[in-house]
């Protein structure tokens, strides 16, 4: 596995101070699946724990897929053992809705938060969370909420939370997020000669009411590639 520790000092230095006193969320993004964006979001998280005062987390909107559980799970040699699961919110608000909503044997509503699961890596002071897909019934289906209660609840408890926010392609997820997040790193391939469809999803994201306040060019390029340079914000 590539070390990106040295790519991910230069990005979180670029980033910014945060505000005293206030957990601040990230998305990381990208316009095109493929360009490495849960690579960036997770070698981040774990950059950013290394000095957390109280903890960072790392939460996947890729709800259905749950890459950054996986990819974890799999590098434990480099992250860490996952824990046993947690509660994923801290007073019980969530970034989705699972629809229709299930019912407990006692005829209660079956809390959106009970669908989502937090696992500490290793002995760090960081969480990824996972949707418990098996969970669902029948015809249920989950949407990404746009409110920021979760997001909020979060800043209050972890020093900084991390988002993978997957591709336009892929979902809309990132979008409808956008407007509750401190701020939006998008995450360009180094070999990607087309500055379309990035600058497209910087002014998505802005018209959506985010932030995109840095870029993160993949597969080793630190300088940023001339053809680029017009989309920085």
């Amino acid at each position: 596995m590539v070390d990106l520790n040295s790519e991910m000092a230069e990005l979180w230095a670029s980033l910014g101070p945060p505000a005293a006193g206030r957990g601040r969320v990230i998305q990381i993004t990208a316009a095109r699946r493929g360009e490495g964006v849960s690579t960036v979001a997770r070698e981040l998280a774990l950059y950013v724990a290394k000095g957390a005062g109280r903890s960072v987390w790392l939460v996947d909107l890729d709800l259905m897929a749950a890459p950054q559980h996986a990819a974890i799970t799999a590098g434990a040699g480099r992250y860490g053992a996952l824990s046993a699961p947690a509660q994923a919110s801290p007073d019980g608000s969530m970034f989705f809705t699972v629809q229709p909503a299930a019912r407990t044997a006692s005829g209660d509503v079956w809390p959106d938060a009970h669908y989502l699961a937090a696992h500490r890596v290793g002995a760090a002071r960081w969480w990824v969370t996972r949707f418990q897909r098996e969970r669902l019934v029948g015809s249920q289906t989950v949407h990404i909420l746009p409110t920021g209660d979760y997001w909020n609840a979060l800043r209050r408890f972890a020093d900084v939370v991390i988002v993978d926010g997957p591709s336009p392609e892929r979902s809309r997820a990132a979008l409808t997020v956008a407007p509750f997040m401190d701020q939006t790193v998008l995450v360009v391939a180094a070999d990607q000669a087309d500055v379309r469809a990035p600058a497209q999803l910087r002014d998505a994201v802005t018209a959506a009411g985010g932030h995109m306040t840095g870029l993160f060019f993949n597969r080793g390029v630190v300088t940023t590639p001339a053809f680029l340079k017009a989309i920085l914000p």
